[in-house]
């Protein structure tokens, strides 16, 4: 709130009463955070990253989130009441990247900062700033991984794509892409899924990043085509998954399974051979970085400035694994507890 402070004492006796406009004042700014799910580990920790910085710096902060991930709905009326509260700044995970932007809009009109964490919107310049790791870097290192770990045998590879939704929301056609570009397969359109025709790929199927999801996609597959021996997982729940229906068969153990996420749950299924490689993320980081940001746009108007050479700022991503590959920068799961969430 933008204060009229009137000066005193000699000064105002020889210039006379004048106002200066002084910074927001941390108990008037309030912030929100919109995620995906408040389910989701992942999410959990943003908003634990967010409030610990927003109790730090004195604003209010209100949280939201959609019943499940893909819930489109809930994301647009959380944005409506922030800007009817009047909020600084938005941080927001969107389910659907696209047909979000017109209630972003809306919010940027009245003013309101908006910053994308992890899953950057189509078009990406449609938030003010983004904070999320690079998550076509994620998936490329993953798909490093597992075809340095097959080695000759990755040209006759059968893989399955347990992607997260239909509505292919950035965050999942840059970590599917990202994983098939380090395996070596022609990813055609590279923003978008589903179209390339190496035939190593047995098929895509979603799992709106849950562990049931990915249970039900994997069985899919494997009806498709049984001899599946490598498995790219949008995200750890996922993976469980997957790995559990192919328990079920008795394939556990002749599966590579690759992940993105680092969280806790996710780095100790490293740790016991249930995932062979998972890309660490870091969701606490991404949002206090936004909570600060709200802060120094309500004080000066300032925007925050990607990372050098990219259109985002880049939060980070490691590798995690006990296997490592040739070529392939990872750390191992002592590690990678030590840095992991949830």
């Amino acid at each position: 709130m933008i204060r009229k402070i009137l000066l005193t004492g000699s000064v105002l006796a020889t210039m006379g009463a004048m106002a200066a406009v002084a910074p927001a004042q941390a108990e008037d700014i309030t912030a929100c955070l919109i995620t995906k799910t408040d389910t989701n580990p992942f999410f959990v920790k943003m908003k634990e990253g967010a409030t610990a910085k927003a109790d730090e710096l004195g604003i209010t902060l209100k949280s939201y989130a959609g019943k499940i991930d893909g819930d489109h709905e809930s994301q647009v009326a959380a944005i409506e009441t922030c800007i009817a509260d009047g909020a600084k700044g938005i941080l927001l995970t969107a389910s659907d990247t696209k047909a979000i932007v017109d209630s972003v809009k809306q919010a940027r009109d009245a003013g309101i900062l908006v910053i994308a964490l992890d899953t950057p919107l189509e078009p990406i310049d449609a938030a003010d700033a983004t904070f999320a790791t690079d998550n076509f870097k994620a998936g490329e290192l993953i798909g490093q991984w597992a075809a340095a770990t097959l080695g000759d045998a990755a040209a006759d590879a059968k893989i399955a794509m347990l992607d997260l939704a239909v509505s292919q929301p950035s965050v999942g056609v840059l970590r599917d892409q990202g994983f098939l570009t380090g395996f070596g397969i022609d990813v055609k359109d590279v923003n978008k899924w589903g179209d390339e025709d190496d035939p190593r790929i047995v098929g895509n199927d979603v799992t709106a990043g849950n562990e049931e999801g990915g249970r039900t996609a994997m069985e899919n597959l494997l009806t498709k085509d049984p001899t599946i021996n490598v498995v790219y997982t949008i995200n750890e729940p996922a993976a469980a998954g997957a790995y559990e229906a192919l328990k079920a068969v008795g394939r556990e153990n002749d599966v590579l399974i690759v992940s993105v996420d680092g969280g806790c749950p996710g780095v100790e299924n490293v740790k016991d051979g249930v995932i062979g490689a998972t890309s660490q993320q870091y969701p606490l980081l991404m949002a206090s970085l936004g909570i600060e940001a709200i802060k120094a746009w309500a004080d000066s108007g300032a925007k925050p400035e990607p990372t050098e050479g990219k259109n985002f700022f880049d939060t980070g991503v490691s590798l995690v694994t006990d296997k490592p590959a040739p070529g392939v920068e990872s750390i191992d799961t002592k590690e990678g507890m030590d840095k992991c969430w949830g």
